[in-house]
């Protein structure tokens, strides 16, 4: 297997707020030393969508990205989100990232506009060499409106510095081929995903549910890893309801419920977004206990 550029285990961690709206970094510095010093996680993932980063300013992007730096620097990798539908504005992100201490970006592709291959490949190079990060291309069809095709994936792989890919676009097949003609690390967008793509060569997760899940899901990786395949296949069904009823909504929602039940202090959500309802919070709750989480 390839050796995991961003290790194998990754939460794409959510925004803590405060009362009053604003981004709560000591809530933010909190979560990231317990799901790195307590949930064994190799990375984060900051600014991303559970981050809620359509709704967070430019300059608290930059201070998120200090504050977990600052909190898990050295112990883990902080992988920046920077992707937006303006190449101009990703590249300006990425650079922000990049001063602010982030080890890595996660670039989704370009989404509203709907741009077509060689568009999606001159946004991902252009990007690329705009900063000396490490990248990783988020292929999320679902939210971007296209998929990164095999071919456009196939080629950018070829820029030193694009060298994983977040999939969560749910075609092993497709993933697969691109794994079989480049060496770019796939890390599953979807929780319940991770086992079948590192079956077919995938080095690991950015997770959601994995706020919750991670020691667990980090034993799933590593039976595998070490071909306990019967092993992981055991983590990977105990967890199997944790994983999709983590999506029952929208994903944030479930886990700042999941997490105030917890004793942290994530805040609410921004708008658009609302909160989880009560039916919603008791739902997910209740496979977290089933689930021993």
């Amino acid at each position: 297997m390839p050796s995991p550029v961003f290790g194998r285990l990754l939460t794409a961690m959510i925004t803590p707020f405060n009362a009053d709206g604003s981004v709560n970094l000591a809530e933010a510095k909190r979560l990231a030393a317990f799901l790195v010093d307590d949930c064994g996680h190799d990375g984060l993932v900051i600014n991303g969508t559970t981050g809620e980063a359509p709704t967070t300013s430019d300059a608290e992007k930059a201070d998120l990205i200090a504050a977990v730096k600052e909190a898990v620097g050295g112990r883990a990798a902080v992988v920046a989100g920077v992707g937006t539908f303006n190449t101009a504005h990703t590249i300006e992100l990425a650079k922000q990232a990049q001063a602010s201490g982030a080890d890595g970006l996660l670039v989704v592709t370009p989404y509203y506009s709907n741009p077509p291959q060689d568009a999606i490949a001159a946004h991902f190079l252009t990007v690329a060499e705009a900063s000396n990060l490490p990248i990783a291309i988020y292929d999320i069809p679902h939210r971007a409106g296209r998929p990164v095709e095999t071919e456009t994936l196939i080629r950018v792989a070829q820029h030193p510095r694009i060298v994983a890919v977040k999939d969560a676009k749910s075609n092993v097949v497709a993933s697969s081929q691109v794994m079989a003609a480049c060496d770019l690390a796939y890390y599953s967008g979807d929780d319940a995903y991770t086992l079948p793509l590192m079956a077919v060569g995938g080095v690991g997760v950015i997770g959601t549910s994995t706020h919750f899940t991670g020691l667990r899901t980090k034993a799933m990786i590593e039976a595998f890893v070490r071909g306990d395949t019967a092993g992981a296949l055991a983590l990977h069904r105990e967890l199997l309801p944790v994983f999709t009823g983590v999506f029952a909504t929208q994903g944030v929602m479930l886990v700042k419920a999941g997490l105030a039940s917890r004793g942290f202090a994530p805040g609410s959500v921004r708008a658009p977004l609302l909160p989880a309802n009560a039916e919603q919070t008791a739902t997910f709750v209740a496979l977290l206990d089933a689930a021993n989480l």
